[in-house]
């Protein structure tokens, strides 16, 4: 889960389902830690007023250490953490103000996100891939979807430079994301490559196309979760 990729995917669905530059979701290029201190939550409107179908729930980025960061966000995924909540070096603990005793369902993470940019597939530690692998293994014993998110990949072939569209076709890519699939247990029908919005002051089509096929998976995946859960506890 990269420090600054999450706020800038969040950044990039609102720039296309809003057709401008959104940025609310606070990202940083300059800072060398996690920028996202707090949990915060975006659910935007439409202009009718009427919501989108889904609410981004961004975290710190986990890093080497921070060990009571990993135990927050299961905590998160299971809807214990309130909107607002600073992380700390200490875990959350049941009587905080923050901590959510009894959690509603809207509060509950239905599909967990992993964002990585290509260039740091292979650079990242094993103590970060090992709390990926842990917090991956909590959302499915909660029965929760899981899917990857590639960022940065104009940057690291000059090819997609000249032609994003061309992502699926070349073999760089596929190997990267053959090597996340391998480093966390993601499958590879879960992993997605896009390009966030950062330098462009326009939107571009070719940009739009791989954000919008990821949303769509992370929705379908969504309401494949939501479904069970309804269904497993109608039956019980």
């Amino acid at each position: 889960m990269d420090q600054k990729e999450k706020s800038s995917f969040i950044n990039s669905v609102y720039t296309v389902l809003k057709q401008r530059i959104y940025s609310q979701a606070l990202a940083d290029n300059y800072s060398s830690g996690s920028f996202t201190k707090e949990y915060s939550t975006y659910k935007e409107k439409k202009e009718d007023m009427s919501s989108y179908p889904f609410v981004f729930c961004d975290i710190m980025g986990l890093s080497e250490g921070e060990e009571a960061l990993q135990e927050d966000v299961k905590l998160a995924l299971r809807g214990h953490v309130k909107e607002g909540y600073r992380f700390k070096p200490e875990k959350l603990c049941e009587g905080d103000k923050f901590y959510q005793q009894t959690p509603d369902p809207n509060d509950k993470v239905h599909v967990l996100v992993c964002v990585i940019p290509a260039d740091k597939i292979g650079m990242t530690s094993d103590e970060v891939v090992d709390k990926i692998r842990s917090i991956r293994e909590d959302a499915r014993d909660h029965y929760i979807s899981q899917i990857a998110i590639i960022t940065k990949i104009d940057e690291f072939d000059p090819d997609l430079k000249k032609d994003i569209k061309n992502v699926y076709k070349l073999k760089s890519m596929k190997e990267k994301m053959e090597k996340f699939s391998s480093l966390v247990g993601i499958p590879m029908n879960r992993i997605f490559p896009v390009k966030n919005y950062h330098e462009e002051i326009d939107l571009n089509d070719d940009i739009d196309s791989l954000i919008l096929s990821a949303m769509r998976h992370i929705l379908n995946c969504g309401n494949d979760c939501i479904n069970f859960h309804h269904n497993w506890v109608g039956s019980s």
